[in-house]
């Protein structure tokens, strides 16, 4: 996909069945830490919770499906997913521009293992200010609490 073709826009409730395949799909391809049982605890909890407590926007390809999407928060990034098929093209880098341009975004949470991740918004300005032994439900995955600086 070319950036010029890369088009950001509103996520339609109806389209979040979309937005939680495109999730699934790229945790599983980036956070290999997480068990079969977190994925299956988080699924209907994104799809009935956290997609309505975030203002969503997403990347569409050439026929309009969804492929990857950003939801913020005040000036929190709590969700920045790209689709295993389409990675490594920069679309995860416009859409963190976009958010911290469009959405005010300055703040992210990272999984502390999830290593590529980290890399990623180091490179894009963010530094880590803070350490959370526990994730925001209480499971036992470190997170690092990242600052735009």
């Amino acid at each position: 996909m070319r950036k010029a073709d890369m088009r950001i826009d509103s996520i339609q409730e109806n389209e979040y069945t979309v937005v939680l395949d495109v999730w699934e799909a790229s945790v599983r391809a980036t956070h290999d830490f997480l068990k079969e049982e977190d994925i299956a605890y988080f699924k209907p909890l994104i799809l009935n919770e956290y997609l309505y407590a975030v203002e969503l926007r997403g990347v569409r390809n050439e026929e309009g499906k969804i492929i990857a999407f950003v939801g913020a928060a005040e000036d929190n990034l709590e969700m920045l997913f790209v689709h295993p098929s389409v990675r490594g093209q920069g679309i995860g880098k416009i859409l963190l521009q976009y958010a911290v341009a469009e959405l005010g975004i300055i703040k992210v949470d990272v999984n502390e293992q999830n290593q590529q991740a980290i890399g990623f918004y180091e490179h894009e300005g963010f530094k880590t200010i803070g350490r959370s032994e526990l994730d925001a439900s209480g499971k036992p995955y470190p997170i690092l609490h990242m600052q735009l600086s």
